[in-house]
């Protein structure tokens, strides 16, 4: 059975964007030589980590959370920081985010971008528009890294950092696993430990994904897999070793596990290359393992949260998506074998890393629609991919100009967003989301009081 081999970024498009700008605003800065890291911002005084109560994701006080926010890619890929940033202003941006309800952010990033951040070899990106971002001329990856982190935090917003491939790559989440070329396992390790590190009095990075949709079929090799080894194609043994080590810096940060693509059924075993001895899913989408063979973070297993993500037909068309389906058979056939259950048994929070598509009059949209209220019926965390618009197979919230927004696409989203008495609500305890003054949003003392 094929599944999707998603191409996320749409480069022909983004690069006539790019050209577009360039003859308009003149050239972008050439790369730097490497520098040397930059003391990382320490964010606020660290009131706001989070942790997990049954299926629910709560606060210091144990006062439920609902994050409800978007992705944006870039620093996953060649260019080594968000794309758009050609274009529009970094700030623009993040504060049009949060006074639109999106109170965090999943930022996709490389384990090469992060050993070179370790390693001091930083440089200035090209893919900077530094007409659009004069605050940002001559800085680093790393310190347009830090730079969104105070905007962010300035706007109510907070930070879900993913390994979405080993290289830095724009097709890079196509490789199945967390290993490629001289990237080792350790090396995808101790790039988290680093950065879990840097961050670890930040409260406005709150939770890692631990690598973004791990997958590959039964007959292929490599290809991730699911049980109790400790064998290197084992995701579930590298989200225990990942996470753990990174709450041994920060035993306060969410750990997001995501599912692999295919599990045995029962009575066969991953010995098996026979299509029929198994269950498919999505990429990253199937954690029907985690049922017999559930993450085990020791001591901190109250930061763990399982990071299903799930697509409709036009990402490619899943055989649940033949003959006559909705919502409920759905959930009878993929959601609740898979995922779903997880949070049905109250065995710990779901947050759907990525969902999102074209609006198309059609199958689509009907997926997309039963989707939002499967997540605003349980009350299920969320990030829509994405925020761009070179997307090659879901666009974006986002026009191409980086500066019109889809509406049609943002009213499907907006029920899924926290809103409460009219308000969006942020996850930060002092800043409302939309920041100071926001007259669109509210902080978590705003809704729960300061007690």
């Amino acid at each position: 059975m094929k599944t999707s081999r998603r191409k996320r970024t749409g480069l022909a498009a983004a690069a006539a964007a790019t050209a577009a700008l360039l003859a308009l605003c003149g050239p972008l800065p050439a790369e730097a030589a490497p520098t040397a890291a930059t003391p990382a911002p320490q964010g606020t005084a660290g009131t706001d980590w989070l942790h997990t109560d049954g299926n629910k994701i709560v606060d210091e006080n144990g006062k439920e959370v609902w994050l409800t926010g978007v992705n944006w890619f870039g620093f996953n890929a060649t260019e080594r920081v968000f794309h758009g940033l050609w274009s529009a202003n970094l700030d623009t941006l993040t504060g049009q985010m949060a006074q639109r309800g999106i109170n965090i952010v999943r930022v996709p990033i490389s384990t090469q971008l992060l050993l070179e951040w370790k390693n001091g070899q930083a440089a200035v990106p090209s893919a900077v528009n530094t007409y659009a971002n004069p605050e940002l001329k001559d800085k680093t990856t790393l310190q347009v890294f830090d730079a969104f982190l105070d905007t962010a935090e300035k706007y109510g917003i907070k930070v879900l950092l993913d390994v979405h491939s080993a290289e830095a790559d724009n097709s890079g989440h196509i490789h199945p696993v967390w290993w490629k070329g001289s990237i080792t396992t350790e090396d995808f390790y101790s790039a988290w430990e680093w950065v879990t590190d840097r961050y670890k009095d930040n409260d406005t990075l709150v939770a890692m994904d631990i690598k973004n949709e791990p997958h590959g079929k039964q007959s292929e090799s490599p290809r991730a897999k699911w049980d109790d080894s400790t064998d290197e194609d084992n995701f579930k043994y590298a989200c225990e070793t990942a996470g753990k080590r990174i709450l041994a810096i920060n035993p306060k940060v969410l750990i997001l596990c995501e599912g692999i693509e295919v599990y045995p059924k029962d009575g066969s075993n991953w010995g098996s290359t026979a299509e029929a001895d198994y269950d498919y899913d999505w990429w990253g989408g199937n954690l029907r393992g985690a049922a017999e063979h559930p993450v085990d973070l020791g001591a901190q297993q109250d930061q763990l949260v399982y990071s299903p993500h799930d697509y409709g037909p036009l990402v490619f068309q899943q055989p649940w998506f033949e003959g006559d389906w909705d919502r409920s058979t759905l959930e009878r056939d993929v959601w609740g074998p898979n995922w779903l259950y997880l949070h049905q048994n109250n065995t710990a929070p779901l947050l759907i890393g990525e969902w999102g598509g074209f609006l198309d009059n059609g199958p689509n949209e009907k997926w997309l629609k039963a989707l939002r209220d499967l997540i605003v019926d349980h009350r299920i965390s969320q990030t829509f991919w994405c925020l761009n618009p070179n997307s090659g197979d879901t666009g974006g919230l986002l026009g191409y100009d980086w500066a019109t927004w889809d509406e049609a696409k943002y009213a499907l989203l907006k029920p899924a967003l926290w809103q409460e008495n009219g308000k969006f609500v942020s996850l930060d305890h002092e800043v409302p989301l939309g920041g100071a003054g926001s007259t669109t949003g509210i902080s978590l003392s705003d809704l729960y009081g300061t007690g």
